[in-house]
């Protein structure tokens, strides 16, 4: 089973390009959560993300409503990477199939879903002279951490 990264509206298509080539090389499945901040046939999407995307299992939801409907009574867990997680990403045993959500580049994750899964909010240790690590390199560090906790399977 693997792993999920869900982007919940994202507004940049160079983080999702970038994202997408991050799932290429990894074989987690990126979800994306509507409304989009751009087209998927946007150029700069297509750029970052080079000539992977036939590699990506990519998959579209109308709102965060219609993915927890298709994938919230699965055994995959829904963790919320937010500056205002309570435990760090290091912190969680990672499972196949797990779902990593990040929020858009300007505001996160809306609250209420903050609220929803506080007990699965994460977040990743920084110093005070930013707001926020960019979204892309978010990813990259809790999918790689997940993927060294399993042992890295199906990778060199």
């Amino acid at each position: 089973m693997p792993l999920h990264i869900v982007l919940h509206e994202p507004l940049i298509p160079a983080n999702t390009g970038n994202i997408a080539r991050t799932c290429a090389a990894t074989g987690a499945h990126l979800h994306l959560i509507h409304p989009l901040g751009f087209s998927t046939d946007d150029r700069y999407l297509k750029r970052a993300g080079l000539d992977y995307w036939h590699a990506v299992t990519v998959h579209h939801y109308d709102d965060f409503a219609h993915f927890k409907q298709v994938h919230g009574n699965g055994p995959g867990r829904f963790y919320l990477v937010e500056t205002t997680g309570e435990k760090r990403y290091t912190d969680v045993q990672f499972q196949d199939g797990d779902f990593i959500i990040l929020g858009k580049e300007t505001t996160g994750l809306p609250p209420e879903l903050v609220e929803e899964y506080r007990e699965n909010g994460i977040r990743i240790p920084m110093g005070g002279a930013t707001r926020s690590i960019n979204l892309s390199n978010c990813a990259a560090i809790v999918v790689f951490e997940a993927f060294r906790q399993l042992g890295f399977p199906d990778l060199d």
